[in-house]
């Protein structure tokens, strides 16, 4: 049986010592927000779950060159958001990439849920219009609400980079969203037609 241990660096250190309970606990502790970079970063289930395994097979064999220069959560994510752009490099002929379902039943008949779920698409939709390392940066600094120090950490870049990166994102989220809400405005605008057929068919 494996000793308690408490902090996420006992268990790294326990993990590659030799524990074959340590790393689980590890990925338990932070799979929720691990999973939530990933989905958000990837815009796919299918290819999220993909890139969050390849991270943790990453973290899992690479474990020992960890150097407590970062937080071990810090460390983690910064491998998700590799494993995620690498794919995304992968699938750079796709012309297209699906939204990610948003539930397995029909919608719920309330006016405010309706109106949430029409937020979320927008959103997703806008964020998918953005360069990758824009979506990579606001998914972090403004959906996940890391620090910008942390976030430049995990993508291995400068803080003022980051911050750039968010800036224009932010401009560009801003005009798409709203152009995605006001379709009127410009009828010729793809995107915009796409919202307006999802909207008649519901």
């Amino acid at each position: 049986m494996s000793v308690p241990v408490s902090s996420d660096s006992d268990l790294i250190a326990a993990h590659t010592n030799g524990d074959p309970h340590a790393f689980s606990e590890l990925f338990r502790r932070h799979r929720d927000r691990l999973w939530a970079v990933a989905l958000r970063t990837m815009r796919d289930h299918e290819e999220a779950a993909d890139a969050l395994q390849d991270a943790m097979l990453s973290a899992f064999r690479n474990a020992a060159s960890f150097r407590a220069e970062s937080q071990v959560t810090t460390w983690l994510h910064r491998i998700v958001v590799n494993a995620c752009l690498d794919r995304i490099r992968r699938r750079q002929a796709r012309a297209t990439v699906p939204l990610p379902e948003t539930g397995s039943g029909e919608p719920a008949s309330t006016h405010d849920a309706i109106a949430d779920q029409d937020t979320r698409m927008l959103v997703q939709e806008a964020l998918g219009q953005l360069s990758d390392d824009q979506r990579v940066a606001i998914v972090l600094v403004d959906v996940e609400g890391y620090p910008v120090s942390e976030a430049a950490v995990m993508l291995n870049t400068a803080e003022g980079t980051v911050k750039s990166r968010c800036a224009r994102g932010r401009i560009k989220l801003a005009q798409l969203l709203g152009q995605l809400r006001n379709p009127s405005a410009d009828a010729n605008v793809p995107g915009n037609a796409m919202v307006a057929r999802r909207r008649e068919g519901r």
